[in-house]
């Protein structure tokens, strides 16, 4: 496995993982047709693409023994508080099912955190699982003074605070626009 940034001709690719990393169980209607919905992270993957939040410098693929795209990970552009203090919002990760727990998705993740660290962020914030994402060094946001989007979310919003972090970061988190509409 390589892990590397994402080129212009990885992104059919990336959308097929993610949509596979993601799909539901196919559904058939009354007529006996198969009808499989495109997963919303794949939506939101296409969106942000194309929205100011976008940082192709944090977008990376992991890909397996003949080049292929096997996983994906990307950090797009958030805030944080009032006077909208530069952050980083993690996802969609997505591994693809046939190459899922064998440490794909932690290699991407250690990847990203490593980027964004080089390149000066402060925090990155995320939605997802305590258990996976606390190995990474991620906790509740609400132990930083971050709230989440929407409170909801409690402890499955998480913060990784990276070496440019001040403790003075604090405030509500917005995600890059699109998340908007998830």
């Amino acid at each position: 496995m390589l892990i590397r940034r994402e080129t212009r001709s990885d992104i059919d690719a990336i959308r097929a993982v993610t949509s596979a990393a993601f799909a539901k169980p196919d559904t058939s209607d009354t007529m006996g047709t198969t009808d499989t919905p495109v997963p919303v992270e794949a939506t939101l993957l296409d969106e942000l693409r194309i929205s100011d939040g976008w940082l192709p410098a944090l977008s990376f693929v992991a890909t397996g023994d003949r080049d292929e795209v096997i996983g994906h990970v990307v950090c797009t552009r958030g805030h944080v508080g009032a006077d909208l203090a530069l952050a980083l919002g993690l996802g969609p990760l997505s591994v693809h099912p046939a190459h899922q727990r064998r440490g794909v998705g932690q290699a991407l993740v250690h990847a990203v955190l490593g980027a964004a660290d080089a390149f000066g962020e402060s925090l990155v914030a995320l939605l997802g699982s305590p258990a996976y994402y606390g190995r990474f060094g991620f906790r509740p946001s609400t132990d930083y003074g971050i709230t989440a989007p929407d409170p909801a979310w409690g402890d499955y919003f998480q913060v990784r605070t990276l070496t440019a972090y001040q403790p003075t970061l604090k405030g509500a988190f917005a995600y890059a626009e699109p998340f908007n509409h998830v």
